[in-house]
């Protein structure tokens, strides 16, 4: 699969059915829950953020930087969408990791403007894996998902036919999509008719 240990499957009782597609050469499964933020400021806070996030902002554009079971990825100048892995399973591991991750950022910030907003209730990730799943995506994204355009690493925000998503390519043939929870059902299911 990928190079960050971010991600892992959703476990029965957490989420939906864990498994959403497996056929010969593709495989699409929701993953765990984990804590989100939206995170907006200029360059000074961006630093600061990194620093007490536990992996750094990407200032170029489309980049996506993992560390770990932390990662940010790129959204714009000024934003980027903060992912973490909480160590246990669960909702309240969830939670937990979230404030904890909070008030860090908050007092590394002090005083610095900046935009932090909790989105972990928002969205979910699909994994969408296999020698076809760049095919299988592009049945509704109109981007060219070859390596050469759409390299390991690179994320966008985009379009899954109506749904906004952010895509990020996590390995050769292993792609993640964060979209929101209201979103995820039309999302599987396109992909479970493609």
């Amino acid at each position: 699969m990928s190079e960050t240990a971010l991600y892992r499957p959703a476990l029965a009782g957490n989420q939906a059915d864990a498994e959403v597609l497996a056929r010969p050469g593709i495989k699409v499964t929701r993953a765990a829950p984990l804590a989100r933020f939206v995170f907006r400021g200029d360059a000074t806070a961006a630093g600061k953020a990194g620093g007490a996030f536990g992996a750094s902002l990407p200032v170029a554009p489309l980049a996506a930087n993992a560390l770990g079971a932390r990662a940010a990825l790129w959204q714009g100048p000024d934003e980027w969408l903060l992912l973490a892995c909480p160590e246990a399973d669960g909702e309240q591991a969830v939670d937990a990791l979230a404030r904890k991750l909070a008030g860090g950022i908050a007092a590394a910030l002090g005083d610095t403007p900046h935009s932090l907003v909790d989105v972990s209730e928002r969205g979910v990730a699909l994994l969408v894996e296999g020698a076809g799943a760049a095919d299988l995506l592009n049945a509704h994204v109109f981007l060219d998902l070859s390596p050469e355009a759409f390299p390991v690493g690179m994320v966008t925000r985009t379009l899954f036919t109506k749904a906004e998503i952010t895509l990020w390519r996590l390995g050769d043939e292993a792609f993640a999509i964060e979209v929101w929870r209201s979103f995820a059902p039309y999302v599987e299911g396109l992909l479970i008719e493609g």
